[in-house]
């Protein structure tokens, strides 16, 4: 198991370019099973859950070339139907939720698709209701084996429908989509997730042949064609590591420029580190956060404390919460954060209290954060990374404390950020793997 050794109290300088997004590489590393023919996708992230995505893919007989760092072809025209059943499957799949994505494309290729209980953070029940219910109103037979502890889905045909999904979900949404543009006539999915990484998604199978219409509202209209070709894709930079280097640099009150961030796609990100006094300033497709002394959290309009809450796109990101609760601790001013759609993800805050923040852990899914207005600097401590976005919190909150800081199970932190101590490092952070 690794350990980073941080010392922190070292405000920092410099550029830094965010990776591709983790998330919608997931998404379209999933979609290349749906043709016989190339998909060569670029700007993908260097980081563990990405690869063991293509890693499964491999073994599902996927030909895989790399060209370069981050660009890659894949061919799937040859299936291994034998791995898709097997025990080292199912162990690949449990260490990774995005490799739910896999059946959709199975599904509505082959009119097969098998998938264990997938892996991921201990953030809480994460339902795949939404995903099955839709294969079924696509006509799919669904079925559990509890023995083998395998879900699996087969139709002989696929047949459009209207749908209305009972959450927006991403990945749900995603995994429907897939299984959409191969079925026959048309499918209308209302509720659907509109996320950039969903359109980026639509964007492509659009480019290989699907008919998609309504992309980037959540009414989506898909006419079903008899089969896709292939193109090329190049992943969208990824928010939540821009969204951690702007709550970084305020919180160690360092002045960093994040490079070419796709500001049109970062949705109410940049809106929502205002509010918390963050201030920056937009250089053509570049992000200059200059050195905060402080920064002071708004009040509503009626005086009442600020609420930071996540919700569906268009609304704020859940996976930039832990990123808000940690930027709190040293900003001048009060705040709630309510994380609505996962019950564990602040469990980490008892590590954040340890290094002396405060904050009050209201429940599962509530913290109130009292800001020290970098008037006291946190303390070093001795921590264990619970989970990804967490795990990135707990670096921040580590790089501003005045001291050495031990963070553990760093695996969590490399699942989702590509070289992350590499590039903080090249800023003038001190961070050393241990």
């Amino acid at each position: 198991m690794s350990m980073f050794e941080v010392r922190g109290g070292y405000p920092l300088k410099g550029e830094i370019t965010p990776q591709g997004a983790k998330n919608e590489a997931l998404q379209v590393l999933c979609a290349v099973l749906l043709t016989s023919e190339k998909v060569r996708i670029d700007n993908i992230p260097d980081i563990l859950d990405v690869h063991k995505l293509i890693e499964l893919l491999g073994k599902l007989g996927v030909n895989i070339e790399k060209h370069g760092k981050g660009s890659y072809t894949f061919q799937a025209s040859n299936i291994n139907f034998e791995y898709l059943e097997s025990d080292e499957y199912k162990n690949d799949v449990s260490k990774l939720r995005g490799s739910v994505m896999i059946v959709g494309p199975l599904l509505a290729r082959f009119g097969i698709g098998y998938i264990p209980r997938p892996g991921g953070d201990k953030i809480g029940r994460r339902r795949l209701d939404t995903h099955f219910i839709g294969f079924q109103k696509l006509g799919a037979s669904f079925s559990y084996n509890p023995d083998s502890g395998f879900y699996s889905v087969a139709a002989k045909q696929l047949n459009g429908c209207y749908m209305l999904l009972d959450e927006a979900s991403v990945t749900g949404t995603a995994n429907i989509i897939m299984a959409a543009v191969l079925a026959k006539g048309t499918t209308t999915i209302y509720n659907a997730a509109c996320e950039p990484y969903v359109q980026q998604l639509c964007k492509m199978l659009v480019r290989m042949g699907a008919e998609i219409a309504g992309i980037g509202s959540n009414l989506l209209v898909i006419n079903g064609v008899e089969k896709l070709g292939g193109t090329a894709h190049s992943l969208l930079p990824d928010m939540i590591e821009v969204g951690s280097f702007i709550g970084l640099a305020a919180m160690t009150q360092s002045e960093i420029t994040i490079k070419e961030v796709s500001f049109q796609n970062l949705g109410i990100i940049p809106q929502q580190f205002e509010r918390m006094g963050i201030h920056f300033e937009q250089r053509g497709d570049d992000l200059y956060i200059p050195p905060h002394d402080h920064y002071e959290i708004e009040s509503f309009i009626d005086g009442s404390i600020m609420t930071i809450a996540d919700a569906p796109w268009p609304g704020l990101t859940p996976d930039l919460l832990s990123v808000f609760l940690v930027v709190a601790t040293q900003a001048k001013g009060t705040v709630l954060i309510h994380q609505k759609m996962f019950e564990s993800r602040l469990f980490f805050v008892d590590k954040l209290i340890d290094m002396g923040a405060q904050i009050i852990l209201c429940d599962p899914h509530r913290a109130t954060v009292i800001g020290h207005n970098h008037q006291l600097r946190l303390r070093p401590s001795v921590m264990s990374s619970p989970d990804i976005r967490a795990g990135v919190a707990l670096l921040i909150a580590a790089l501003s404390a005045d001291g050495r800081s031990i963070i553990q199970n760093v695996e969590q932190i490399d699942r989702g950020y590509e070289n992350i101590d590499g590039r903080l490092n090249a800023l003038g952070a001190h961070i050393r793997r241990i």
